[in-house]
């Protein structure tokens, strides 16, 4: 292989077309896309036009193509198929999340990359942001101190559209929790570890499409620190900040939209000394804030380049699939929550073992 990996895309519109080829794939170092597939002929004749690509008419055309790795930007219950015959081709695969529709879907994935001797990675692309990142260094410094509590919101106004796949769990999976919740998640567990039980509650508080337009989760993690995350289709855009609260004994790291597609928002630290007593008043002086502005990186062309280093390098890419496991099994713990009104134990151990 040469120093560039040669894509396709199957799901050529959406959000593929929006970000991930114009701001990943194309202006990546490492990368050259090959080939394009969509549903819609007409859109998909759009984008091999734009972006100078060939356009296939099937899945099967598009692999007998030479690339190296398939992005997989399709519905959520066309991931696993999808993900199940790029494999059989030996194609890499970068899926968009969740991964497939169900935890068995998801070790399904991972089973036959895994056999077929591909690498399978997840678009967990919040993970590369510049300010997210340099949150996590500081916490693995342990400027935070112990970990205690963390909030991740990402909500959006998502009204009832026809055909929107994201609308019927039949499709999507879920709603706004499957959709949106991913994401905090994954940034929940990269910056506090595995989480060991959740407690949810979903809701159609305002649109009555099938799936769930409202849902908060409680996350318990297995270092005793506490999260929620908070992901609504019925906020207005400019009403939700989508705010990252990270929370530990000697301090705390605030943001405001970090947690989006973009690739800057506000983030501050607020630090204070390990050995502070007891204020009995509760008076809150004016904290010294340190601004947390590294050079902003865009987080489609970070997770395009750091995918093919670790195709061009035989090695498992920074993200991984078991991250997108990982996922799905605190999405299904989150529903069951949800549906029995109980806190659910969150398993890690392979079925079977």
């Amino acid at each position: 292989m040469s120093g560039k990996v040669k894509w396709g895309v199957v799901g050529s519109g959406g959000i593929a077309r929006r970000r991930t080829i114009p701001e990943g794939i194309i202006p990546a170092d490492n990368a050259v896309l090959v080939v394009v597939y969509d549903i819609n002929g007409e859109v998909n004749t759009e984008v091999s036009q734009e972006y100078h690509a060939q356009k296939a008419d099937s899945i099967e055309e598009l692999l007998k193509t030479d690339i190296d790795a398939v992005y997989i930007a399709t519905p959520a219950n066309l991931h696993c198929e999808q993900v199940l015959t790029c494999a059989r081709a030996g194609k890499h695969v970068l899926c968009e999340k969740p991964l497939g529709m169900t935890v068995d879907e998801a070790e399904k994935m991972i089973t036959a990359c895994k056999n077929a001797g591909v690498i399978l990675d997840m678009a967990f692309m919040m993970r590369f942001h510049a300010q997210h990142q340099a949150a996590l260094k500081m916490i693995q410094e342990g400027r935070l101190g112990e970990l205690t509590y963390g909030r991740a919101q990402l909500s959006c106004w998502y009204p009832p559209m026809e055909g929107a796949w994201r609308q019927d769990p039949a499709t999507g999976g879920g709603g706004s929790l499957m959709d949106m919740g991913g994401h905090c998640i994954d940034l929940m567990e990269m910056f506090f570890g595995k989480i060991a039980k959740v407690s949810c509650l979903i809701n159609n508080t305002v649109h009555k499409y099938p799936s769930e337009d409202s849902a908060v989760a409680t996350l318990s993690f297995e270092n005793g620190a506490l999260a929620t995350v908070d992901n609504f289709f019925c906020i207005p855009d400019n009403s939700s900040k989508n705010v990252l609260e990270l929370y530990g004994s000697h301090g705390s790291i605030l943001a405001k939209n970090t947690v989006n597609q973009g690739d800057r928002g506000e983030m501050v630290a607020c630090l204070e000394a390990a050995d502070s007593g007891y204020n009995a008043q509760q008076t809150r002086a004016d904290a010294q804030e340190m601004v947390i502005d590294p050079e902003p990186v865009n987080t489609y062309r970070a997770e395009i380049e750091q995918f093919g280093q670790a195709i061009l390098e035989g090695r498992q890419p920074s993200c991984g699939s078991q991250a997108g496991l990982r996922s799905q099994k605190v999405l299904a713990a989150c529903y069951e929550s949800a549906k029995t009104g109980r806190v659910i134990d969150i398993c890690w151990k392979k079925r079977g073992h």
